[in-house]
């Protein structure tokens, strides 16, 4: 017996007659489309870019920049600061240092560096006369600054600043020597005009240039005056 089709593809048959039928049945390739493979977005891929919200789907590459050591980050040079103290400390001409480059490439950090050693020294258990040296580094400087413009001297804030500043070295150095000898007077005396000279001389040769020419001990007194001071803040004479 046979029924009628239902379907344009199919056949109903008797179950007597379809112990006879035998084949196969063909269809066509089904692919799921994941996203990956065929380059074609996946339905919420598409249901979010047609409505606008496709920038959701958005993953920004960051590019990370290269970390960098954090004395590069901060700027400090180590090598350079040690060969502007050597500069600093052996003024002389005849070593063949470059000393002009202590005021031709000034830097901050080697001149604090040297302000806070030379303020730790002078502490004597007053925490104030670190913020006191500070202080007198700055706007001695600057006043400095403003005399050598005056006299017509071309130099910036900043050359002058680091100037000043690495040429505390020499009271540094005598400090110790202080110390150990501070019961003679006479020798004690002679040690710190010794190292007042010695950093008024390096600061000096540095700022006092050829430009002011006759001008120089306008210059040069006041630079004497505030190293004089800061020894004073350390011995306190």
């Amino acid at each position: 017996m046979q029924f009628p089709p239902t379907n344009g593809d199919f056949t109903f048959v008797s179950s007597t007659e379809a112990e006879e039928l035998s084949g196969t049945i063909s269809a066509p390739d089904v692919k799921l489309n994941l996203g990956s493979d065929n380059g074609k977005d996946p339905y919420a891929t598409t249901f979010l870019r047609q409505r606008g919200y496709g920038w959701l789907l958005e993953v920004e590459e960051d590019e990370s920049e290269e970390s960098k050591p954090l004395l590069e980050e901060l700027d400090i040079d180590l090598k350079d600061i040690y060969y502007k103290i050597r500069c600093v400390l052996m003024p002389m001409p005849s070593l063949g240092f470059n000393r002009q480059v202590v005021r031709d490439n000034p830097d901050f950090w080697g001149p604090l560096a040297v302000v806070l050693l030379f303020s730790m020294i002078s502490i004597y258990g007053q925490f104030r006369v670190v913020s006191w040296i500070i202080t007198i580094w700055i706007f001695g400087s600057l006043t400095i600054f403003l005399l050598a413009r005056v006299l017509g001297g071309e130099v910036s804030f900043g050359q002058v600043l680091g100037v000043i500043g690495y040429s505390l070295l020499p009271l540094i150095v005598i400090a110790p020597l202080l110390l150990v000898i501070g019961g003679f007077d006479m020798v004690s005396t002679l040690i710190k005009l010794f190292g007042v000279f010695w950093a008024a001389y390096s600061a000096a040769s540095l700022l006092v240039g050829d430009e002011f020419k006759t001008k120089k001990p306008l210059l040069i007194y006041p630079i004497f005056l505030l190293y004089i001071y800061f020894l004073s803040l350390y011995t306190g004479v």
